[in-house]
């Protein structure tokens, strides 16, 4: 998913290499204390290091069964998680599925309604009168929605929570880690780093190095020299992308000229005192010894595509790159380092400059996977070089989303890629104008407005109810789309799945920021990508764009299919069984961050919607309350997650409901919606309740050493079983449901 803000077609010239990594230095006594200063390991392992490292789009399905998947095709990476850890298969993503939320969803543990990013890689919110704007998901961690107005069309922030009662700003990921004393680096991680080179009040280079300085200064002048120049370039290479977050007492910030105030004003017991470092321009010299050059794994400088040293670009972050700074990082004493690596099916250029989408088996993905798989092999070599290995490493590897590919069959079909290169006769999602379709098939010319998607967000202006006539009719006609396939040229129905705010509450999509919610979210058939145009259908309204070249696109997102919704994650380290493959263990991104706190002997200031994966922990990296009930334990987490994450069978189930209810009735009479929504907000608040005392339980033996009662957990199992039933009865037969 594209995050760059910038793309050049200039090809970079030749930059004269300066060696920086390489064959790099053993980490200093110096560098080693900073690690040994670091408290991460628990009662139960010994970790000393920790790397998390998150992809785009990385696919362990295959998505031609005659071709080895992404994973597949990456085999020192795969070999290297099932050989000595475990490669969970039956992970899950949260709705909407896409970059940002997925991503900040691992970091936190909490589901999209407590972070703030329901509807991402941005979103729109309703202003007072009506009408909507759009904000970036993509922003710096205390960031606003709209930094920019004056006064701000909503002040609230970007990342905004509710567990307070008021709306503030989430807890941020890295804080156990620095409250520990240890340095935290982020590697074009979202929402860690700096994303923007906004020099308003709320831009983040005003917030972190303050009005009138250098690098405001040198903001300023970047943001007004001329589109696809080196000098606009300049900001974002310079402090885009990059962070360390450090610990206090000594650390890489120590005596640091460039280092700033790490604020987080919302932060629960506090921050003060902590600091950080952002961007290239001052990471790179304090982890490379003073050079201003980092070099990938290939030995190559990293730059930006005019050949300044520095952040590539987010689209930029391949393998060699990413693992490249990982492993700087590391060596340089910083032991917690998290990183994003780009997807391998679109082809980047050299440094993200463009974007050329490409089907399974094309010559030049799967070029792209074996340089990723060489990266890995290399990445893995140099950290054991340096000691960095699973007896004291905790390793995380997963993905952000899955894709649906769209594309005609090869024109080879016995093609597998690796041997024989595939090829296609057309490659693009299908587009469609969702107001010219309503318009022309259903006569509605309401205004609305769109977070364009495959699975669009609906604001219908003047923000009405639910119940409003306005947006019951408008349900209904999303509801009644169709369109031929350019594909299959069979009638597509459009909307596989339609939900208003009651049912978007259920799948943890209402967050505390009311101007954010949409009227309606359209899960539509996953060929099409829907967006807002002409009111009607002349253009056409259905369309494969084949141009220009280098921006398109054609693996979907967002959606409820498995192949989007199911993913994976591998976990390596001190405590972690070597099961090798788990296709069983059903888990999903909240699952990630407790499960490593709880190895790390470290604790969030909240509770997490995620649960510790126990069934992939050893027995004696377990905290106590978690190693016995093992029976009633298991059912107990499986139930907790099937009634609610949002693609567990209560949020299935209830989407199938929530489909029927949306398409029902007409002006006259609305008697089925109006019963169907009173069964879902039931079920919300039967969920809340229930989930609120599991996760409650889960916590406390995680985290607080509280033991886990089985007779507290066999009355909440009971009451999981018959929440599921009801709504599974109702998904099954609507019609008599509403009797």
């Amino acid at each position: 998913m594209q995050r760059s803000p910038f793309i050049s077609s200039l090809v970079a010239l030749a930059f004269a290499a300066i060696t920086v990594l390489g064959a790099s230095p053993a980490v200093s006594a110096e560098k080693q204390g900073r690690v040994n200063a670091c408290r991460l390991q628990s009662d139960q392992s010994n970790i000393e290091h920790v790397i998390f490292l998150i992809f785009d789009n990385v696919h362990f399905l295959r998505d031609n069964p005659n071709v080895p998947s992404d994973l597949e095709q990456m085999p020192n990476l795969l070999n290297f998680i099932r050989s000595q850890g475990t490669l969970l298969t039956n992970n899950h993503t949260v709705l909407i599925s896409h970059t940002a939320n997925g991503i900040l969803t691992n970091f936190t543990g909490m589901y999209s309604d407590r972070h703030g990013q329901s509807v991402s890689n941005s979103y729109r919110y309703f202003k007072s009168d009506g009408s909507t704007l759009s904000s970036s998901s993509f922003k710096y961690w205390t960031d606003l929605v709209d930094d920019t107005g004056t006064p701000p069309a909503d002040a609230l922030p970007n990342m905004v929570n509710g567990d307070s009662g008021s709306p503030k700003i989430a807890p941020a990921p890295w804080v156990p880690y620095t409250r520990a004393g240890c340095d935290f680096g982020a590697v074009a991680s979202a929402n860690l780093v700096l994303e923007n080179t906004g020099t308003g009040p709320g831009g983040d280079i005003t917030k972190v190095f303050g009005n009138g300085s250098p690098e405001f200064n040198e903001a300023v002048a970047s943001n007004a020299a001329p589109a696809n120049t080196a000098a606009r370039a300049l900001a974002q290479t310079d402090f885009v992308g990059l962070a360390i977050h450090c610990g206090q007492g000594g650390g890489i910030c120590a005596g640091n000229p460039n280092v700033r105030p790490d604020l987080l004003p919302d932060e629960p017991r506090g921050y003060d005192g902590y600091l950080g470092l952002f961007g290239a321009k001052y990471v790179n010299p304090a982890i490379t010894g003073g050079s201003a050059v980092m070099n990938n794994l290939n030995g190559d400088p990293i730059t930006d595509p005019f050949n300044q040293p520095g952040f590539p670009g987010f689209d930029g972050l391949f393998a060699s790159t990413t693992l490249s700074y990982i492993a700087q990082m590391q060596e340089a004493g910083i032991p917690v380092t998290f990183g994003y690596i780009s997807d391998a099916h679109d082809q980047h250029g050299i440094a993200g400059e463009i974007h050329t989408t490409r089907g399974p088996g094309e010559a030049d993905y799967v070029q792209q996977l074996k340089n990723y798989d060489e990266a890995f092999g290399k990445f893995f070599q140099r950290l054991a070089d340096h000691g960095i290995n699973k007896s004291n490493t905790l390793f995380v590897f997963t993905v952000e989303e899955g894709d649906h590919f769209v594309g005609s069959k090869p024109m080879n079909p016995s093609c597998d890629g690796v041997n024989t290169p595939c090829t296609y006769d057309l490659i693009g999602e299908v587009n469609g104008n969702l107001t010219g379709l309503l318009a022309t098939q259903q006569g509605i010319k309401t205004q609305f407005t769109v977070h364009s998607d495959m699975a669009p967000t609906i604001y219908i202006t003047g923000n009405p109810s639910p119940t409003d006539p306005v947006a019951r009719e408008f349900g209904r006609a999303v509801s009644n789309l169709t369109a031929v396939n350019p594909y299959t040229g069979q009638l597509d129905n459009l909307t596989a799945a339609l939900a208003d705010q009651w049912e978007m509450d259920l799948l943890h999509m209402v967050t505390a920021d009311p101007q954010r919610t949409p009227t309606l979210t359209m899960f539509a058939h996953p060929d099409y990508f829907l967006f807002t145009a002409a009111a009607d259908c002349s253009s056409p309204c259905i369309t494969v764009p084949t141009t220009p070249p280098t921006n398109t696109f054609a693996w979907n997102h967002g959606g409820i299919q498995p192949e989007i919704a199911t993913i994976w994650l591998g976990i390596v380290g001190p405590g972690v069984s070597n099961l090798g493959q788990d296709d069983g263990t059903w888990s999903d991104h909240t699952d990630v961050r407790p499960t490593m706190l709880s190895l790390l002997g470290l604790r969030d200031t909240y509770v997490h919607d995620g649960r510790v994966l126990t069934e992939t922990l050893e027995k004696n990296a377990l905290p106590q309350s978690l190693r016995d009930h093992t029976p009633v334990l298991s059912k107990f987490t499986d139930l907790y997650k099937q009634i609610n994450a949002p693609f567990g069978q209560l949020g299935m189930d209830s989407l199938k409901v929530s489909t029927v209810a949306l398409a029902s009735g007409d002006s006259a009479n609305d008697d089925i919606y109006l019963k169907l929504t009173k069964k879902i907000k039931n079920w919300t608040w039967k969920r809340d309740t229930i989930a609120e005392e599991m996760r409650a339980m889960l916590d406390g033996a995680a985290f607080k050493h509280e033991p886990f009662d089985g007779v507290i957990a066999r009355r909440l199992i009971n009451h999981a079983e018959a929440l599921l039933e009801e709504v599974s009865s109702c998904a099954a037969d609507v019609v008599n449901c509403t009797k």
